[in-house]
C-alpha cells in the first residue's frame, strides 16, 4: 500500500473513531435529559392521561362509586338530551362566558392603554390591578363577594347613600348571575399585563407618522393600535373563553353548592360535580366532562378559523 493510501486509511480510522465518541456522548446526554424529564413523564402518564383514559371508560359505564362500574353504551350520553337541568346549566354557562369575557378583555385593554401612557408608579399600579386574576378564583374572594352583594352588603350601604332600597343581590334569580359575572370582570389583571406588553411592543413611528397626518386620538388607537394588537386580543379570548368554560369555586360558593336561587347559578362544572360527588353518578358525570371537552374544543377551534378574518399579523 502507499504512503498516500496509508494516510487516507489512517484518516478512515480517526474519523470513525471520532464518530464513534461522539455517537457515545449524545446517548449519554439522552440518557441525562430522560433521567430529568422524568418526573415530568410520571405526571403526564399517571396524573393526566391515566386519569382520562380512566374517565372516557367510565363515561360508558354506570358507576357509584360504591360498586364495579357496568358497561352501558352509549346510556350516559343519549340521557343528556332529556336533562332539562343540564340544558339550564349549559344555557347559564353560556350567557356566563359571552358577556363576562368580552366584558373582561374590554377592562383589560382599557385600562392597559391608560397605564401605557407612562404613568408614575407604574410598577405599583400594575401589581395592584394584578392581584385579582390571583384571588379570584379563591375561596376566600367567593366568601367576600358573597357578602358584599349580601342584602346587608357593601353594594346596598353605598346605594343606601343615595337613597336607594337594596336587596340581596345573591338571592335574587334575575341579578345572582350577574354578581359572578361580575367578579370575573373584576378579574381583569392577567389579561390587562399581557395587553400592557403587547402595547409595549408597537413602534411609536407609526403613532408619529398619524399625528404628523393629523389623525385624532381615537383614529390612532383604532386604526393602529388595535390592528397591531389583534394577535394579543386573539390569544387572550381564547384563554379567558377556556377559563370562564371551567369555572366552578365561585358558583359553589356563593350558591352553596346547589346553582341557586333557582338554578340561577348553576354552572356546567357544578352541575357535573353534583352529579358525580352529590348523587354518586360518577358514569354520567365523566361523560359530562367528555362533553365539556368537546365544547371548550369546538369554541377554540371556531376562534381559530375566524382569526383569519381579524386577526393581523405584521409580516
Amino acid at each position: 500500500m502507499s504512503a498516500l493510501g496509508e494516510l487516507r486509511q489512517i484518516g478512515k480510522t480517526r474519523g470513525e473513531a471520532a464518530s464513534a465518541v461522539e455517537k457515545a456522548a449524545a446517548r449519554r446526554d439522552n440518557k441525562a435529559a430522560y433521567l430529568f424529564l422524568a418526573p415530568w413523564f410520571v405526571g403526564l402518564f399517571v396524573v393526566t392521561l391515566g386519569p382520562m383514559a380512566m374517565s372516557l371508560y367510565l363515561s360508558f359505564t354506570k358507576y357509584n362509586l360504591l360498586q364495579a362500574p357496568t358497561f352501558t353504551g352509549i346510556e350516559n350520553f343519549t340521557r343528556m338530551f332529556e336533562d332539562e337541568r343540564l340544558h339550564n346549566a349549559l344555557g347559564v354557562t353560556l350567557v356566563y362566558v359571552l358577556v363576562s369575557v368580552p366584558l373582561q378583555l374590554a377592562a383589560a385593554l382599557g385600562l392597559a392603554v391608560l397605564l401605557d401612557r407612562g404613568l408614575r408608579g407604574l410598577s405599583f399600579y400594575r401589581s395592584i390591578f394584578y392581584l385579582p386574576s390571583l384571588l379570584g378564583s379563591s375561596v376566600a374572594i367567593a366568601v367576600l363577594w358573597k357578602q358584599v352583594f349580601g342584602s346587608e352588603g357593601l353594594v346596598n350601604v353605598v346605594l343606601g347613600w343615595f337613597g336607594v332600597e337594596g336587596q340581596s343581590w345573591i338571592a335574587n334569580p334575575q341579578t345572582s348571575l350577574s354578581t359572578l359575572i361580575t367578579l370575573n370582570v373584576w378579574t381583569f389583571g392577567a389579561p390587562m399585563v399581557i395587553f400592557l406588553a403587547g402595547l409595549r411592543q408597537i413602534p411609536t413611528m407609526y403613532y408619529e407618522a398619524a399625528e404628523v397626518d393629523g389623525a385624532t386620538r381615537w383614529q390612532r388607537f383604532s386604526r393602529i393600535t388595535l390592528p397591531l394588537l389583534t394577535p394579543i386580543i386573539f390569544f387572550n379570548l381564547v384563554l379567558q373563553l377556556i377559563h370562564a368554560f371551567q369555572s366552578f369555586t365561585q358558583a359553589f360558593i356563593i350558591s352553596g353548592g346547589t346553582g341557586g336561587p333557582a338554578d340561577s347559578t348553576l354552572f356546567y362544572t357544578l352541575y357535573l360535580y353534583n352529579r358525580g360527588f352529590a348523587n354518586f353518578d360518577m358514569g354520567y358525570a365523566s361523560a359530562l366532562a367528555w362533553v365539556l371537552l368537546l365544547i371548550i374544543g369546538a369554541f377554540t377551534a371556531i376562534n381559530f378559523w375566524a382569526s383569519k378574518y381579524w386577526v393581523f399579523y405584521d409580516d
